[in-house]
């Protein structure tokens, strides 16, 4: 009834005082429908901050993976959890006697570097490896080997679209040696140094003295952006007992040292913090024993993937809490295969954070993926993962 009536006295009113009242009410309508779109644009943009300082993580070390190039045909590049890594691997290219760079035709693989580069990971060409090393120390002897093979090596890097070269020489075993190292580092680092970006120069390096010994670290630590130690291989066919493959530390005497010590020896050798990397192998090795220090003649090669279809066939888990890794032990109890797993790597990690040691070097990248996740790097991502605040 009042609304009727209301409605009616509108209408009694002048003509122009209607058309003033009714311009007013249009306005007032117009300025609520206004500051409720403002509200909510400020609302979306509100929200919109709030996921920029949730999102992405960034990872506080460098994460350096290894990715061997004969294993691209069962392990494509598509594979690979970028989002867990900083840098990557390309191995391995090798010399040969006369100083030339050797390139299997098959270690090309530009989809490789592009999808990294698109994923902020940066690829260095690693040169060397383990069975790839004879034409070192010919071509280092030579200046003019070394001249050559330098050449080679940035033509190939700035052709391919490379960030660096990672130096992987195992291993340097005399004095003479020792100083034509000192010599290719310095000339290769001038080299790699001058360019536009700068590229980088990074080594794998033996984790003790017995090889360590035949580096000069004090001196060539400057010309390197990381000294990558290879902690793993501690035990394995070359001792004549059980141990862990890569023990985070040593216990019961073991002379085989740990990643403790190996930590310590670059701290003597004076190897800067913001530069070393310390390994996380991402295989095993079994040994033909029933227990750890025991006498063993045979050891054999185990990738992570191929650890973990054990456990379900058998094999009994175990954690040393001593050394902070796990082994396992066959049903017969004649095998025992010591392997890194998502606890082991965790406490690396932790060790890596709390010693303030540059990050980690990974060998490698394909051996730890299992029912479709690569489970190791996963671990170490997640550990390594701060928010960045933008």
């Amino acid at each position: 009834m009042v609304h009727k009536l209301n409605k009616i006295r509108l209408f009694q009113l002048r003509p122009r005082f209607r058309f003033l009242l009714i311009v007013v009410a249009a306005a007032f309508i117009i300025s609520s429908a206004c500051s409720q779109a403002v509200s909510q644009q400020i609302g979306r943009d509100f929200i919109q901050k709030e996921k920029a300082v949730q999102s992405p993580a960034s990872l506080s070390k460098v994460v350096m993976g290894y990715y061997p190039g004969w294993k691209k045909s069962e392990f494509p590049y598509t594979l690979i959890d970028f989002k867990n890594l900083t840098h990557l691997a390309h191995a391995f290219t090798r010399p040969d006697n006369d100083g030339n760079l050797v390139v299997d035709q098959n270690y090309l693989y530009p989809e490789l570097i592009a999808t990294a580069h698109s994923n902020g990971v940066r690829v260095i060409m690693s040169i060397g490896g383990w069975g790839n090393c004879e034409g070192f120390a010919p071509t280092v002897a030579s200046p003019e080997k070394r001249a050559r093979f330098i050449n080679q090596v940035l033509n190939f890097c700035l052709q391919n679209g490379y960030d660096g070269v990672d130096l992987d020489w195992e291993y340097v075993s005399n004095e003479e040696q020792r100083e034509n190292f000192s010599a290719l580092v310095k000339e290769l680092s001038a080299a790699l140094k001058a360019q536009t970006p700068p590229l980088l120069l990074t080594m794998a390096a033996p984790a003790g003295p017995y090889w360590g010994r035949w580096i000069n670290y004090e001196e060539l630590h400057p010309y390197f952006d990381y000294i990558s130690f290879m902690t793993y291989d501690y035990h394995g066919p070359w001792t004549d007992h059980a141990g862990h493959n890569s023990p985070l530390y040593t216990c019961h005497n073991d002379p085989c040292g740990s990643i403790d010590d190996s930590f310590t020896y670059a701290l003597i050798r004076e190897i800067p913090l913001n530069k070393l990397l310390l390994g996380i192998p991402f295989y095993g090795r079994s040994f033909d024993t029933d227990g750890l220090y025991k006498k063993a003649t045979k050891s054999e090669y185990y990738n992570y993937s191929d650890v973990k279809k054990l456990l379900s066939s058998g094999w009994k888990y175990n954690w040393d809490f001593c050394s902070q890794v796990p082994y396992l032990l066959s049903p017969n109890k004649k095998t025992l295969i010591s392997f890194d797993d998502i606890r082991s790597v965790f406490r690396k990690c932790r060790y890596v954070v709390e010693k303030g040691a540059a990050g980690v070097i990974i060998w490698e990248i394909t051996a730890d993926r299992y029912n479709g996740k690569s489970e190791l790097l996963q671990t170490i991502g997640k550990t390594f993962r701060i928010q960045i605040k933008k």
